[in-house]
């Protein structure tokens, strides 16, 4: 069997958010947010459209979006490119997710929590190792939470996970697994396969139930992220050539140098969101703390 890549916008949203996925999803959920606990028992999957309320509201789409039974609101979004603003967009997403939530005339505290959990194909933050972060409202000095909680960004980066097959133990680990591997795989492995959620994310991904228009789509944006990373390699090839230029216009050794420092910075900046940190440091000699300024 061949399996689509879930790290796609299509298949993420097809595995995740289509008619099919309920359990799916919340497993998922279970996994990622709750440690593999089932807190989460039942949701409604809506359409991740935010619909604006308010005139000249910018627009937003997401990859899923669902209702807990909790009455908690989940926004989903898988992001492959490190896109310039990346960050400001989850915010923007979260914020809105829940300022939407009321009608003209209805009170503050009918309002419910938001959680914005972002997967990310690179890594966001150097200085956490673990895969899943969390972030919620505190005071700066203290760090004492905010009187309402109601508000959580969650990330999930998956170049971070280290864990091979056979380690496998727990529904986090599966699920970071599947999202990491599922294009690697022919076919289910029985490790995985025992869990009934995970086994149906499979089918879904099988390749061979895809329509033509959906093989069409899924082609379409594969094309797309091979062209933003084919438009990374070739920056860097021209500031390899942009610096020697540098160096020679500069001087033998002082030209060199500087050539040199500057086109390490540049490499440093375009592989950013395609490498993690270390390997952009051993490529380009640059310290971890130049790679973090330069983000």
């Amino acid at each position: 069997m061949i399996f689509i890549n879930p790290k796609t916008d299509f298949a993420f949203k097809k595995i995740f958010g289509s008619g099919q996925s309920h359990g799916i999803l919340m497993s998922f959920l279970n996994g990622i947010l709750y440690e593999g606990q089932s807190i989460v028992k039942d949701l409604t999957i809506l359409d991740p459209y935010l619909s604006p309320r308010i005139r000249g509201v910018k627009d937003t789409y997401l990859d899923v979006r669902a209702i807990l039974q909790s009455g908690e609101t989940v926004i989903i979004e898988m992001q492959v490119l490190n896109v310039e603003g990346f960050e400001k967009r989850i915010l923007y997403n979260a914020a809105k997710a829940f300022s939407i939530q009321l009608d003209k005339g209805e009170h503050y505290t009918q309002l419910s929590p938001v959680i914005a959990l972002t997967i990310t194909d690179f890594k966001m933050f150097p200085e956490i190792d673990r895969p899943i972060s969390r972030f919620v409202l505190k005071e700066k000095e203290c760090l004492i939470d905010y009187l309402s909680g109601d508000l959580q960004l969650v990330f999930l980066e998956l170049p971070k996970f280290k864990v091979p097959l056979d380690e496998l133990k727990s529904l986090t680990d599966k699920w970071i697994y599947f999202m990491q591997h599922a294009p690697d795989l022919s076919v289910v492995p029985q490790i995985m396969g025992n869990v009934t959620e995970i086994q149906q994310a499979f089918e879904i991904a099988n390749r061979a139930t895809l329509t033509r228009e959906e093989l069409d789509e899924l082609e379409h944006q594969s094309f797309f992220i091979q062209d933003q990373q084919g438009a990374i390699v070739k920056a860097l090839k021209q500031g390899i050539e942009q610096g020697i230029e540098q160096g020679i216009e500069q001087g033998i050794e002082q030209g060199i140098e500087q050539g040199n420092k500057q086109t390490k910075i540049e490499i440093a900046r375009r592989l950013i969101g395609v490498m993690d940190d270390r390997s952009i440091s051993e490529m380009t000699h640059l310290t971890l703390d130049e790679i973090a300024d330069l983000k």
